[in-house]
Formats: C-alpha cells, structure tokens, sequence
C-alpha cells in the first residue's frame, strides 16, 4: 500500500496569476501576492501550467507558495538504482529547496510530503527517505524564515493518476483495502489535500507543522 503525493506529480507551485490556492479566484491570488521581480534560476524544474517556478520574467514576491511532487522509487531497496534513489531526493526534496529559495515568500510555504514518511511499509524506503527528508525540515525552516511561516501537508492514499501504472481492478482492490484499514473509512481525494493546504494557507498562527491528511493511517 502506497500514498499519492498529493494532487498531481512534479513541482506544483501556486504562484500570483499563475493558479489558485484554495478558495481564492484567480483575481484574488494576484491581488493578494503583490508581485515584483522575477523568480527562476539556472536548475531546471518540472515545468507546465502546474510545475512552474518561474523563467525569469514572471512572478517574483509571492505572498503564498505550496509545492507537490510525484513519487519516484517506489519498490525494493535492492531492486532501486541508486539513480533512482538520487532522482526521487531531486524530483522533490531539491525541487523545494531551490523554489523556497528562489521565491520571495512574504506570508507562507506549504510542502507536500508523505504518510511514508513516519509509516514502515515494505518497498517504500526511498518514498519514506524523501518524505522523512520533507518533513524534517519543517521546523528548521520555520524557524530560519520566520516571520514567514513554513508547513507541509502529509497525505496518505490520495485517488490520483498516480496509481495508473496499476488495472482498474487492482487499483480499485488497493483503493478498498487502504479503505479498510483506516479509522475514516476511505481514501483521500485530491480536495482533501487541498483543503489541507487551503487551512495551512490561513492558518496565520501555525507554522512548523506536519499536518497528517491520511484518514488516520499513521494513528491506526
């Protein structure tokens, strides 16, 4: 059993006039970024209406940043190259690190990691490694980047394109049994992840938070 990352794969930045943070159009989010000067830089990055940092000419003072990455390296530890290993630590955790310090974040950053994280699921020690990675730096970073705050949202299995690599039946099977074996009684969908995020966002008085969104998996 393995978690989505959360709705959808590779960097996914909210940046002013580039897509919404949740409940907010898109009116809101430019009037509320205050935009000035360029983000980007010279590592490349997932890009895409969904996966964008920046080129240079585009948003630069951002009020708001969350991010989300797919997965990469699911399987076991021996079966893993460490090219895949080196690429899953890339995908995400550098992918943070780079935007976080590319953009200038004046209220928030949220991140996306991973019920992996603090679960010991056979065939997910790269998926926890990353995850572990995401969230251990949470608190060190809020406190760094004070007064802006910094979070990450921890989702367990989310229903997202990311399980296409298994049939319909399969997918659903695992779907059922995640289901099962959690107090809520269901999956997550990728609003609740967003709703996760949406509160984070708000939330003018958290920061160093992992914010479990995983129906109880990590409690069960």
């Amino acid at each position: 059993m393995e978690e989505g990352s959360g709705p959808g794969s590779g960097v996914l930045l909210w940046f002013a006039g580039r897509g919404r943070l949740p409940g907010q159009d898109r009116e809101q989010v430019v009037d509320e970024a205050g935009v000035k000067g360029p983000v980007g830089g010279e590592h490349p990055v997932p890009d895409g209406p969904e996966h964008d940092v920046g080129d240079g000419a585009g948003s630069g003072l951002v009020r708001q940043v969350a991010a989300a990455a797919g997965a990469v390296g699911l399987g076991p530890i021996r079966d893993i190259s460490l090219d895949d290993f080196a690429t899953a630590f890339t995908a995400k955790l550098f992918a943070y690190i780079h935007a976080i310090r590319q953009a200038q974040v004046t209220g928030s950053i949220t991140m996306i990691s991973a019920a992996s994280a603090r679960a010991a699921l056979p065939g997910t020690v790269t998926l926890a490694a990353v995850n572990g990675a995401i969230e251990r730096i949470v608190s060190p970073l809020a406190a760094e980047l004070a007064p802006v705050r910094v979070n990450a949202v921890s989702p367990g299995v989310v229903d997202t394109p990311w399980w296409s690599f298994l049939p319909e039946d399969q997918r659903q099977a695992q779907f059922d049994a995640a289901a099962s074996g959690v107090p809520a009684g269901r999956i997550g969908t990728p609003a609740d992840v967003a709703d996760a995020i949406g509160y984070l966002v708000h939330a003018g008085l958290v920061t160093g938070t992992i914010l479990p969104v995983d129906g109880g998996f990590t409690v069960a």
